[in-house]
């Protein structure tokens, strides 16, 4: 275990059999982020109870679930999750994507809480969501929303999933313009990202999302039990209008690539969320895009995944953060035999493994074959540095 601390700020990373949680206490409050993924011969039940055990053992409430599964899987989720984790009262989404590998790229991420109440957000019968509040503001996790129509079109489809996101946080007192960070799972991707970005881009305008903070976001390709053209997740922010503290939230470009929205995609490349006592980061779903916009590296995967990642190391950088200040990765490949080049330019940099889930999923331009999304945190003063054994 590693403890990372600075006052009544703490982070603690716990590592063994392929799961990385980062835990991060400040005052009464903590926060976790857990993630497990299939290690040598485990398969998913093991790994979810991995997960379950991390989260009894730290007496944590969870927010909100992704796993990352495959076609083979489809049938078993509602049920294993069930038998392993007993009631599942919080917000699971449930993606499918590439087999190439079986079960080698299955993992599951679960952000979660304790010290604080978490209230379960219900959208027309459905668990859509939770909320907690610290001293600077509440927060809502939003998570697994489909369309109600999944005999519509792709386009309207997507429009439904944008306003059942509204009008969910709209049941929670928040507005869609309090999103920070969102991720949209588009099955067949490549069929219809741009009209994806047409509604996204309609929406937003709509709602006067241009006029303030323009969330970080990750579009992927993934299946999804339901069928859906898109099943989506969001994280919103609404300040407190008194409390204990301050919090900013602003948005950090990437200085090695242009904005989205020149070629109009609609998102910010990083949101930085900051308190009086830690920062938090979140970068965007991240590529081997060249500054002026197109795609770069060809057809070669390994100078794709180099590119990528100093890509991400320079938006990390310039907010004075680095790869050991992650705390939550998803790394993208098109294709399954290419997560041993995502490993092997890791292990040139000298870097080590990341808090990370590797999946196969196709990416938003087809000569794309790999992308990073990371969350980082950071205490605000100065730091020291202690190792304990777990």
């Amino acid at each position: 275990m590693e403890k990372k601390l600075n006052g009544n700020c703490c982070i603690e990373r716990r590592s063994r059999h392929g799961m990385d949680s980062v835990v991060m206490r400040r005052g009464g409050l903590t926060e976790a982020s857990v993630t497990v993924h299939i290690n040598g011969e485990r398969g998913l039940a093991a790994l979810l109870e991995e997960a379950r055990a991390e989260v009894d053992a730290l007496g944590l409430t969870v927010l909100r679930q992704n796993v990352f599964g495959t076609p083979a899987q489809h049938d078993l989720a509602p049920e294993l999750l069930r038998g392993i984790f007993g009631e599942v009262d919080w917000p699971v989404t449930w993606l499918e994507e590439g087999d190439s590998l079986g079960e080698r790229l299955t993992g599951t991420h679960i952000y979660a809480v304790s010290g604080a109440e978490v209230r379960r957000l219900t959208h027309n019968g459905e668990v859509v969501g939770s909320t907690f509040a610290d001293g600077f503001a509440e927060y809502c996790h939003l998570g697994s929303i489909v369309s109600r129509n999944l005999s519509g079109d792709r386009r309207q489809q997507a429009m439904d999933v944008f306003q059942r996101m509204e009008a969910a946080l709209g049941i929670a007192g928040f507005d869609f313009r309090q999103v920070i960070r969102t991720w949209f799972y588009l099955d067949r991707i490549l069929d219809w990202y741009g009209d994806f970005n047409a509604v996204r881009t309609a929406f937003f305008e709509e709602r006067g999302v241009f006029g303030g903070l323009v969330p970080a976001s990750t579009g992927i390709g993934g299946g999804n039990r339901c069928g859906a053209a898109l099943v989506a997740d969001a994280l919103a922010v609404r300040r407190h209008d008194a409390g204990s503290g301050r919090i900013d939230i602003r948005e950090v470009p990437s200085p090695l690539q242009c904005p989205a929205l020149d070629y109009r995609s609609s998102f910010s490349r990083a949101v930085e969320t900051a308190v009086a006592d830690h920062r938090k980061l979140f970068v965007s779903g991240t590529a081997s895009i060249a500054p002026d916009g197109n795609s770069a590296r060809g057809a070669d995967v390994a100078g794709q995944v180099a590119l990528t990642l100093d890509v991400v190391e320079s938006i990390l950088d310039s907010r004075g953060m680095g790869w050991p200040d992650v705390t939550r990765a998803i790394a993208y490949v098109k294709r399954g035999a290419d997560a041993d080049a995502y490993h092997a330019e890791l292990n040139r940099r000298g870097r080590g493994p990341l808090p990370a889930i590797v999946t196969e999923n196709d990416i938003c331009r087809d000569e794309l074959l790999f992308e990073l999304e990371v969350d980082a945190w950071q205490p605000q003063r100065e730091e020291r540095y202690c190792q304990e054994c777990s």
